[in-house]
């Protein structure tokens, strides 16, 4: 089943995130046309210029070609949800239309929250508004 390859890489990427500071490891993986594309999140001292996971797997996405997200898995720690901050909403949006699946697993792979990017980013500005 597609959904545990996306929450396998999701996994894989969080167990290789870079978070000395928050220890906070973050993972995603995204596919796009049936490849999927992974990311993690990257810690800076200075701490505004440290880098989401999500970020990373839309950047390894747009690397290889894909414009469009089918579907997207993020892996925080704990047990509460690890939704995408702000910024990586608008950057999903960039990428995806509202339906978008967007699924949250907790270290273990179960699955804690499942919904939409419409229901993440309502009434959101994306690239057709600029058409």
């Amino acid at each position: 089943m597609m959904k545990d390859v996306l929450i396998g890489a999701a996994l894989d990427a969080r167990a290789k995130a870079y978070a000395p500071y928050s220890r906070f490891h973050v993972g995603a993986a995204l596919r796009c046309d049936g490849v999927i594309y992974s990311g993690c999140n990257v810690e800076n001292a200075a701490y505004p210029q440290g880098s989401c996971a999500e970020a990373g797997a839309i950047s390894a996405m747009v690397l290889a070609g894909g414009r469009q997200i089918d579907e997207i898995v993020i892996v925080g720690g704990g047990d509460a949800a690890c939704t995408p901050c702000g910024g990586c909403r608008q950057r999903l949006r960039e990428f995806s239309s509202s339906t978008v699946k967007v699924t949250m697993v907790d270290p273990q792979g179960v699955i804690l929250l499942e919904t939409t990017l419409g229901a993440l980013l309502p009434w959101s500005f994306g690239p057709e508004n600029l058409a």
